[in-house]
């Protein structure tokens, strides 16, 4: 089972994981050892998310999302196929705790007076500044 949040469990019944050759250097073994692991997980069908959250997943990964619902992402960091399974379900979990996070929509604030005001003075100075360095003296003529 993969906890996600207190409220969300994932069973492990619920994702399939798929094996396959990985791309790529890897020695002898490369042509013999499927260490790439692809895990599936069906969004739209999932018994443990509500309409809701599937509605969020569905709308915030809707490029990692196939037209089916299912999910899909893909390891092959490293050698092993365990320690790609592992590595999987960890950016699984992460990914599904980021985009189950509930983010604050922004307030529009407009710029303080003050502020407008201090930028224009100091454009003010800047421009007299250079102004008073261009100016030329008796000396230069």
């Amino acid at each position: 089972m993969i906890e996600i949040t207190k409220n969300i469990i994932i069973p492990d019944g619920e994702l399939l994981f798929t094996f396959s050759r990985s791309s790529g250097p890897g020695g002898q073994n490369v042509n013999k050892v499927s260490s790439r692991v692809a895990l599936r997980f069906d969004v739209a069908n999932s018994p443990s998310l509500t309409d809701h959250q599937k509605k969020q997943i569905l709308s915030k990964l809707k490029t990692r999302i196939n037209k089916n619902g299912i999910l899909r992402i893909i390891c092959q960091k490293y050698r092993t196929q365990n320690a790609n399974r592992v590595e999987v379900v960890k950016r699984f979990k992460i990914l599904m705790q980021n985009t189950l996070k509930h983010t604050r929509p922004r307030k529009k604030t407009s710029v303080p007076k003050t502020v407008i005001k201090r930028r224009i003075e100091d454009k003010k100075r800047k421009s007299q500044l250079k102004q008073e360095r261009s100016e030329k003296t008796s000396w230069d003529e």
